[in-house]
């Protein structure tokens, strides 16, 4: 394989860890506070619905920006009143968001475009478009590393240095950080940071507010960064899997990123891989090919990952005590 195609190849790793990427640190903050959120694929569609919509109507990428932000966040808000006021079960209350997600965006995708659940393909000046940084065409003539600099870090639009900048910012306020201590206890021992006078049902929606709006940007990333509209179902598991991402990283961002990277990697190489024919058995069905990400997610979990430990609280509605 030639310097320029493995190029091309990593170019397309990064392109596809984004979404992954954005909706593991999402899960990060939710889970961190304690919330399991198994609803991140449904924000996720509801968002690159929203984005999609609001874009092709207004013109403007970054109303449809805004617009899977509100959405996302707005479902957000719905799994928080269903897991910490109503302390329902916050498995079924993310899975119900997942169904509520596939098929609102169906009928109102349906009954507002007539295009069978899919909107109209947006232009150039309608999406996020790439950004070209600085000092390209001089780099350009630099062997290795100005390719390096040309084809792999500039040309990307600005949802994927937003995702990449997130990491070190979410990592900061995690570990760094007062709200990020205090969002850490609530999902170790709430009940400790009650007694310390902080209030463990706002920490917790403040966390779910930081998922809707990173869920917003991995959805509107799908359908107005990345693709030119939305498609039925257009996340295809991509929330599964980047709940998957952050349990082999152990809830660390920089583990995540690490993860998404690899995740990334496999579906780009997936793709090259489709039309492979092998000596003896001839070509290799696509279907096979593309099961081929998520058949190595399971190994990678089941094998490597070894004993992930969640923060003690998640799962377990906080009642406070009188």
């Amino acid at each position: 394989m030639s310097y320029t195609a493995i190029l091309f190849l990593l170019d397309s790793s990064v392109r596809l860890a984004v979404p992954l990427l954005l909706a593991g640190l999402a899960g990060l903050y939710s889970e961190r506070a304690g919330v399991v959120d198994i609803g991140l694929e449904g924000k996720m569609l509801g968002a690159a619905f929203a984005a999609a919509a609001a874009a092709a109507v207004t013109g403007s990428a970054w109303i449809g920006l805004l617009a899977a932000i509100g959405v996302s966040t707005a479902m957000s808000m719905i799994h928080a009143l269903a897991s910490i006021n109503m302390r329902g079960n916050q498995i079924i209350s993310g899975v119900a968001l997942n169904f509520l997600a596939l098929g609102t965006t169906i009928v109102l995708g349906d009954a507002w475009f007539k295009r069978g659940g899919i909107t109209p393909t947006l232009s150039l000046d309608q999406r996020f478009g790439p950004i070209e940084l600085p000092f390209v065409a001089e780099a350009a003539n630099v062997p290795i590393i100005g390719e390096l600099y040309v084809q792999l870090i500039s040309g990307h639009n600005i949802l994927v240095y937003v995702a990449f900048l997130a990491v070190p910012v979410t990592a900061w306020v995690l570990f760094k950080t007062r709200f990020g201590l205090r969002l850490r206890a609530c999902g170790e021992n709430p009940t400790a940071l009650d007694t310390a006078g902080i209030s463990v049902y706002f920490l917790r929606y403040k966390a779910l507010v930081v998922t809707g709006v990173l869920c917003g940007l991995a959805g509107a990333y799908l359908s107005i960064g990345q693709g030119a509209n939305f498609t039925d179902n257009m996340t295809a598991g991509r929330g599964f899997i980047a709940l998957a991402a952050l349990i082999f990283a152990k809830w660390r961002p920089w583990g995540l990123l690490n993860t998404c990277l690899l995740f990334g990697f496999l579906a780009s190489l997936q793709i090259r891989l489709q039309g492979l024919e092998l000596p003896g058995i001839g070509q290799v069905p696509v279907q096979a090919i593309q099961a081929l990400p998520y058949i190595l997610t399971v190994v990678l979990l089941a094998g490597l990952v070894g004993r992930a430990i969640p923060p003690k609280a998640i799962g377990q509605p906080y009642i406070k005590e009188r």
